[in-house]
């Protein structure tokens, strides 16, 4: 949310409490996401670390990267970006190319073996989000989608593309 967009929001009113109990619905909800999405790097963290499945989802989501972007999008030096970089490649899980339209610039590729891993963890993710919607009956889970489609609607966020949290890709 742009920091004028917050400032607005916290400007007017609340009419919701706090301590209420759609606060807190909403947060046992939100707890439930995160665990799946902790349980997926959880499933592969024997193959990458954190800032590295955030490196490859980033790639899946915009395309090719240059070690600058990545360095901004995790916000580290980008010393460390490269060094991280460097082990994906090592591991086989994306390449380095040049950059077509500036040759001096090295372009970072999801490799088969990186797609694979990405779309893994994506997949485990959604599976056990379905997993639990099965539990609910049909009207139930369409209400439920329509509230968390005006939930995401309200916030005025886009999707995210840190690894660590993203349950799906969107290219």
């Amino acid at each position: 949310m742009a920091h004028s967009e917050n400032a607005e929001h916290s400007a007017a009113p609340r009419t919701v409490s706090l301590g209420g109990s759609e606060v807190d619905s909403v947060v046992r909800a939100a707890n439930v996401l995160l665990r799946v999405a902790a349980q997926s790097v959880a499933e592969v963290e024997d193959v990458v670390t954190t800032p590295q499945l955030r490196v490859l989802v980033l790639i899946a989501n915009r395309g090719p990267q240059n070690p600058g972007a990545v360095a901004v999008e995790l916000g580290v030096h980008p010393s460390n970006a490269t060094r991280t970089c460097d082990r994906l490649v090592q591991a086989g899980l994306i390449e380095r190319g040049e950059d077509p339209q500036d040759r001096r610039l090295s372009k970072l590729v999801l490799t088969a073996k990186g797609t694979k891993l990405v779309e893994q963890v994506m997949s485990h993710r959604r599976e056990a989000i379905a997993a639990v919607l099965e539990h609910l009956p049909e009207q139930a889970r369409k209400s439920l989608a329509e509230a968390m489609n005006a939930f995401v609607n309200a916030s005025g966020e886009t999707e995210t593309e840190d690894g660590r949290f993203a349950l799906a890709l969107h290219r």
